[in-house]
C-alpha cells in the first residue's frame, strides 16, 4: 500500500509517473469525446462524481505543470470553472482556444483522465513541466 494519500489509482499513478516534459494530460468532464486508441483513465461512477476539481486537484498534487489549454467557451458558459482553474494554476498561462480546436489538440494527449463532471466545458489540457 502507498504511504502517500494522493493518487491511489494505479493507472493514474503510472501515467503521471511516466509523463515527461511537454507531454499532455487531459482532465475531462463526462462528455468530452476521447479519441479511439487513446489511454483513458475513466474515474466516473455516476453523474457528477467524481467532481472535475477533485480529479484535477489529485493530478496537480503530483504533476509539474508549465501550461494549460481550455476551451474559450468556458468563459461564457462556466466562468466559475475558468476562475477556479486560474486559482489552481497561479503563474501558469492558460490558453483559451475555440472548443473545436481544443478537441483537435486533445489528439496529441498522452492520456485522458475522465471525471463524472456535468458542468459544460470543464476540461483542461495540462502541459507537463519539469521539477528542475
Amino acid at each position: 500500500m502507498r504511504k502517500t494519500s494522493t493518487t491511489i489509482n494505479p493507472t493514474l499513478s503510472r501515467v503521471i509517473s511516466e509523463t515527461g516534459h511537454t507531454d499532455l494530460i487531459v482532465v475531462t468532464d463526462a462528455g468530452l469525446p476521447i479519441p479511439p486508441g487513446s489511454e483513458r483513465i475513466d474515474l466516473a461512477y455516476r453523474p457528477g462524481a467524481p467532481a472535475f476539481f477533485d480529479v484535477l486537484d489529485t493530478v496537480l498534487a503530483e504533476m509539474v505543470v508549465e501550461g494549460a489549454t481550455v476551451s474559450a467557451e468556458v468563459a461564457e458558459h462556466s466562468p466559475e470553472v475558468l476562475e477556479a482553474l486560474r486559482e489552481r494554476l497561479p503563474g501558469i498561462t492558460i490558453e483559451l482556444v475555440p472548443h473545436v480546436d481544443f478537441k483537435r489538440r486533445t489528439h496529441a494527449a498522452r492520456a485522458f483522465v475522465r471525471s463524472g463532471e456535468f458542468t459544460p466545458y470543464a476540461n483542461v489540457i495540462l502541459h507537463a513541466g519539469v521539477a528542475y
